[in-house]
């Protein structure tokens, strides 16, 4: 018979009720606060959460959360700089790795940041996207960390690589820390090992990348909208204000000045609001994707060919349109609730058709490996396009040539 030696608030005589158990603070407590403080902003954004849902999907108080973090921001901030933190030590060697080769070197620090990245991929996001919204001197900080990161990825492939530009490593160790944290885009899993396996080989074949030359980017002269066409301007200046500032940082007055309206009013005879407007903006970015995959498919040879043809066409419209690819990836969580069943399914059968293709090019790949390369190869469109914006050093031949390695594994044939 086992005995039950569990504390209890008061002794058990006859006739007494049953004992009430203590329970005790776990130790933890800060840990599971930051957890579930990651998976909530992940989800939501920064603004779309309160301290309330926090406590709440923890199971305690808001008074009991309020003794660990005096408010929301205080939370955000920690969760972001100690993974920031995490990711930047991962990224340095001891002193005993001084004299391996370059390559070991190389390899080493990329498993150490994917193993850092994959640990905490909810938090990930927060320092994709989220950065933002740090206060001045803690962005600072952020930033710092990140070109920590970026700099030790650059210097190891420099020293397995001497003859590489200067412009080219920028490039590189930027498509490097875009494919590892694309995981953080989306809810794609497979078992960590093969996850790492994955992002590593991915990860390789961008370091052998032999860079076309650089040349002048040709500017895209943007289509000039009529002012009579009010709902189609109304949208291009919603798209590039919530670019600059975030979506929660924009105003209905904002949008109607921007577009020339004398009223915030009037921008209802165009859309029923703010969030209408993010709601359009999504269908049009879901839409530009989905809608060329059936002629291209019909058009090409081959798997190989139809995807080279899909991957120009990718690049070609992020460039065209830049800050409708970045408030894509930032703002999901601000679309109305009844329009993001749509849009995911339009988003999840484009991608889905890009895997297909992919696995009749790479037949050893599984359906979840696939729809990752193709994760992390859309990555790279949007994070070298605010990096470097139209530089010459990521022009359009040089990022399709990174997406192919990326997904082939190797430039297209």
């Amino acid at each position: 018979m086992s005995v039950d030696n569990r504390p209890t608030a008061r002794k058990v005589s006859n006739g007494d009720s049953a004992p009430r158990e203590i329970r005790r603070r776990p130790k933890n407590r800060r840990a599971q606060i930051a957890a579930a403080s990651a998976a909530a902003f992940g989800a939501l954004g920064y603004h779309g959460v309160s301290m309330d849902d926090i406590a709440s999907g923890l199971g305690i108080s808001s008074a009991a959360l309020y003794r660990h973090y005096p408010s929301k921001y205080a939370l955000f901030r920690e969760e972001l700089l100690r993974v920031g933190r995490a990711m930047t030590e991962s990224v340095e060697l001891s002193e005993d790795w001084a004299d391996r080769p370059a390559e070991q070197q190389l390899r080493q620090v990329l498993d150490a940041l994917i193993a850092v990245t994959i640990d905490n991929r909810p938090t990930a996001t927060l320092v994709r996207w989220e950065g933002r919204y740090l206060e001045s001197e803690d962005q600072a900080t952020l930033e710092r960390q990140q070109a920590a990161v970026l700099g030790a990825l650059g210097s190891r492939v420099a020293t397995l690589r001497p003859q590489t530009s200067d412009d080219d490593l920028r490039v590189l160790q930027a498509a490097l820390l875009s494919t590892i944290t694309s995981i953080a885009d989306h809810h794609t899993t497979v078992p960590a090992k093969s996850l790492a396996r994955l992002l590593h080989s991915a990860c390789w074949s961008i370091v052998s990348a032999d860079l076309p030359a650089e040349h002048a980017v040709e500017k895209i002269t943007p289509v000039v909208i009529p002012d009579s066409f009010k709902h189609e301007l109304l949208l291009r200046k919603a798209v590039e204000l919530f670019h600059d500032r975030g979506y929660p940082n924009v105003s209905v007055e904002d949008i109607a000045t921007a577009a020339g309206l004398s009223a915030a009013s009037a921008v209802y005879r165009f859309y029923r609001g703010k969030s209408d407007i993010l709601a359009a903006a999504f269908r049009r970015a879901a839409e530009q994707v989905s809608a060329v995959i059936g002629p291209t498919i019909a058009a090409a040879r081959d798997s190989e060919e139809a995807l080279t043809a899909l991957i120009a066409q990718y690049v070609a419209g992020s460039f065209a349109e830049r800050a409708l690819s970045f408030v894509y990836y930032t703002e999901f969580q601000h679309v109305p609730a009844e329009e993001r069943t749509v849009l995911r399914n339009i988003q999840r059968l484009g991608i889905e058709e890009w895997a297909r293709l992919l696995r009749e090019v790479r037949p050893e790949l599984t359906s979840a490996e696939s729809r990752i390369l193709v994760h992390a190869a859309f990555a790279i469109v949007v994070d070298l396009g605010r990096a470097f914006g139209d530089k010459p050093l990521a022009a359009p031949d040089r990022v399709r040539l990174l997406m192919q390695l990326a997904l082939f594994g190797r430039p297209a044939q």
